[in-house]
């Protein structure tokens, strides 16, 4: 069972993303007042703002930290249509209160898009310091900072044209495939084919291909997320649409490892009883789904040894635990008879485990983070004012 703490955020408009450092003792929020805002916990368990700045000149989407390899790291990106790379570079004590105040200074900003930035995220600590962005004009770029110790330089390492409105991307964190990005769509457009597409980076040939499109995928994708693979041998890919789907790549025959396109079965689909599904997130171990929704709440979904997906948990937006809804998985959506890409589906045996949680999920923790109408803001030429929201100036943590 998961309760809530409740914790008043000075933003003064919607906070769009919330996102756990490595150890989940730091967090950091980004909201459509311009500010990005990091949180750290104390002893007592306590949450204290001990640094808030102006980031961008337009709503802050989305906000990740770099591996603590590299240092305190953040990356934001905006409607301003830039992102940006902020590293820590003072901490302090104050006397009275014993608060640490930390500092942030700016190293980089990426001006190449020229549209919103919709996504940010850096890759897997094995690649290196690497962060690939997406574009409202369907661009994905990948950066990589050449001196770790000069945060000041990012150069562009590729461009993938995906010739669809990007909306989410996600790193695969597995070291048994070549560097693979997921990508998702929220073209409203029906007729743009599958709204999810997954790239590799083909190392002999220097680029990145399209290895795969899901085509079963129509509906416009708002989130989209690998889970950590801990040692399996398949990978898992969850996506926030008007439900959440998951998807299983297995790599059954040897000459498949390395590739995403491996055998697949029927992808799983999980009712959220007609919501639309905004942001989701998985627990350290992937063992565990979090998904908030345009409803209000936030479901928690696990998979037994069966293969059948449970919702173990519902919170409501106040931060209030209801009832478990018994919500049984939908059948899985029909492939599309013109494709000759299987679709798939999660065997989630994995599942059997029980992780313990420091402070839960990333993103999800902000519950919606954002009214579907902010959203939508996202690809407009003129920044949209949402008529109501989920989440305003504070948040909510579930902790076990």
């Amino acid at each position: 069972m998961y309760v809530a703490r409740s914790i008043s955020a000075d933003h003064k408009d919607l906070i769009h993303d919330v996102a756990f450092d490595f150890y989940g003792r730091r967090m950091a929020t980004c909201s459509s007042d311009h500010s990005v805002q990091v949180w750290d916990i104390n002893d007592k368990g306590e949450w204290h703002c001990t640094a808030s700045w102006k980031t961008h000149s337009g709503s802050v989407w989305r906000v990740t930290w770099a591996h603590p390899e590299f240092g305190q790291v953040l990356a934001s990106c905006s409607y301003d249509r830039m992102a940006a790379i902020w590293e820590e570079v003072v901490s302090y004590m104050v006397p009275n209160n014993h608060l640490m105040i930390i500092l942030q200074t700016k190293r980089a900003t990426l001006v190449d898009s020229r549209t919103s930035v919709t996504d940010v995220k850096f890759s897997p600590r094995f690649l290196g310091l690497k962060l690939a962005t997406c574009s409202a004009d369907g661009n994905v770029r990948i950066y990589e900072a050449p001196d770790l110790t000069d945060l000041t330089t990012w150069e562009i390492q590729d461009q993938i044209m995906t010739k669809m409105s990007c909306s989410c991307l996600s790193w695969n964190p597995s070291r048994l495939n070549p560097a693979t990005i997921a990508v998702g769509s929220d073209d409203a457009n029906p007729s743009a084919g599958g709204k999810v597409q997954i790239y590799e980076h083909k190392v002999n040939e220097r680029k990145w291909v399209r290895s795969n499109m899901l085509m079963s995928i129509t509906e416009a994708v708002h989130d989209i997320a690998y889970a950590p693979n801990l040692g399996r041998s398949y990978d898992v890919l969850a996506i926030a649409t008007k439900d959440v789907v998951i998807m299983r790549f297995d790599k059954k025959d040897p000459s498949m490892i390395g590739s995403a396109t491996s055998t697949r079965n029927t992808p799983v689909q999980l009712d959220h009883q007609g919501a639309q599904v905004w942001q989701i997130s998985w627990n350290i171990t992937g063992t565990i789904l979090a998904a908030s929704s345009d409803d209000g709440v936030v479901r928690l979904w696990k998979a037994n040894y069966l293969d059948k997906w449970k919702c173990i948990q519902v919170l409501k937006g106040d931060g209030s635990s209801v009832s478990t809804m018994l919500v049984q998985p939908k059948d899985p959506p029909a492939t599309n008879k013109g494709s000759s890409l299987p679709e798939t589906s999660v065997d989630a045996g994995f599942m059997s485990s029980s992780p313990k949680f420091s402070s839960f999920f990333s993103s999800t923790s902000a519950w919606l983070g954002s009214s579907p109408l902010s959203r939508q803001g996202r690809h407009n030429s003129v920044p949209v004012t949402p008529a109501t929201s989920h989440v305003t100036s504070g948040f909510h943590i579930p902790l076990k």
